[in-house]
């Protein structure tokens, strides 16, 4: 591709990946769908005005890197430990629950084939893509509510950090037996030999971040030292442990997370992202989507995996909350709260297709899961909520009342989400801001 066909591709990229953007925001849908549907227009299936190349694909590797470094950085590591052993184990049966019920379905569709087969990792693949959880959608609608601050509010939200980051170890690992050679307990081996290499080594850059950070604050050359950061570990986990890139830079965010700038570095990385590398890269999920290749078969199997997808995190979730003392709809609050699906499951899928555990046809349907749970979940939420208003009003519920004050009393601030399906990022006036 010469530079001026380039040029040409990337202008179309942004534009329609913008225009698409907003008109999902319109709809109440999450901007990312919007953007895969840009590329899906403007790919190779319907007016083919772009491509996939090696440059598209260089740039949209790079934002995956950017969006899993943001979501590390997002990563409030005060709050988890103060969530206690309810948001970790709601969280593990998010995660497994999922990940079963995926892999079964596949295998009732596709049929059962023998342990370490393709067929079997790719079934392994379905369930991990279910394994993800958006929050941001979930946030947002409580926020509208007024019940982010409660303690059901919290749980939710602290749950969701440590999906991702149990899903992050699901994906490293599953990844890690593309190779049909591969032995278990070496990749299980290598997985644990990187997250210690991350445990040493994190501490000592914190500490050297933190040094800098303390003399010379809020200025630009801390978020360029921390973007190097997240491409050496990227490059690191790749290339000597075997383990998946953007779990390198994932790993990178939370060791920068705990920073008096995190939020200044995030806000750095959120406008590159924002402006050229998330949209490139979710606009090429909709060029290698090829609708050709979907059948009938595509079809069933694209909305019983929406189906499955979503009632799995609420049994998950809910049946998990039940057993560590939540009670009636606050179980049914805490495993909607969890459904939605976003962007890590676009970059869990991804990555699928990169390394061969993923066909193009299932790009469907975690596009269509996308959609549906980011639809559903406000609206099954303000009717769980709103149930429960009529309820105390008519004094039906005193008891449960009694609970939701108890439990306010353990609040603990909220924590905010991965701010990437934004319109626009705050920004703050260039003229207050230090120069490097």
């Amino acid at each position: 591709m010469d530079s001026v066909e380039m040029l040409k591709q990337l202008a179309i990229i942004v534009i329609f990946a913008k225009v698409f953007g907003l008109l999902a925001r319109k709809i109440k849908v999450p901007q990312v769908a919007g953007e895969i549907v840009a590329g899906l227009l403007i790919g190779p299936s319907l007016l083919g005005w772009v491509s996939e190349s090696e440059l598209i694909s260089g740039i949209a590797e790079i934002g995956v890197i950017m969006l899993m470094f943001s979501a590390g950085l997002t990563t409030n590591l005060t709050q988890l430990k103060k969530s206690g052993l309810k948001a970790t184990l709601i969280a593990c049966s998010g995660v497994f629950v999922p990940l079963i019920c995926g892999t079964v379905l596949y295998m009732v569709f596709y049929g059962f084939d023998t342990f370490g087969s393709d067929q079997f990792y790719k079934a392994i693949f379905i369930g991990t893509i279910l394994t993800a959880t958006s929050v941001s959608i979930t946030v947002e609608t409580l926020k509208e509510l007024g019940k982010l601050s409660e303690f059901i509010g919290t749980t939710i939200v602290s749950a969701a950090i440590i999906d991702d980051v149990i899903g992050i170890l699901v994906l490293t690992v599953v990844i890690g037996f593309k190779d049909p050679t591969t032995k278990i307990w070496s990749v299980v081996l290598h997985t644990i030999l990187f997250f210690l290499f991350a445990v040493v080594v994190g501490y000592i850059v914190y500490k050297v971040f933190k040094f800098v950070d303390k003399r010379y604050p809020h200025t630009r050359r801390i978020p360029i030292l921390g973007l190097a950061l997240a491409f050496s570990m990227s490059y690191i986990a790749e290339r000597f442990f075997g383990v998946a890139d953007i779990t390198g830079a994932f790993v990178a965010g939370i060791i920068l997370c705990s920073l008096s700038d995190s939020d200044y570095i995030e806000e750095k990385m959120d406008i590159n992202s924002y402006m050229l590398f998330g949209p490139v890269f979710f606009c090429s999920i909709g060029l290698q989507t090829n609708i050709s290749s979907v059948n009938p078969t595509i079809i069933w199997f694209s909305v019983a995996f929406v189906l499955v997808g979503m009632l799995a995190k609420i049994i998950g979730c809910g049946t998990m909350a039940r057993l560590t003392g939540f009670r009636g709809k606050d179980c049914l609050k805490i495993g909607v709260g969890m459904m939605t699906r976003g962007e890590v499951a676009l970059i869990v899928a991804q990555r699928g297709l990169t390394v061969g555990m993923l066909d193009q046809a299932y790009f469907t349907s975690v596009i269509l899961l996308i959609i549906t749970s980011s639809i559903l979940t406000p609206i099954i939420l303000k009717l769980l909520y709103g149930h429960k208003k009529n309820a105390v009003r008519n004094g039906e519920s005193a008891g449960e009342e009694r609970a939701e004050v108890e439990g306010q009393k353990d609040d603990t601030e909220a924590v905010p989400s991965p701010n990437l399906m934004n319109d626009t990022p705050e920004l703050k006036n260039p003229a207050t801001e230090n120069k490097a």
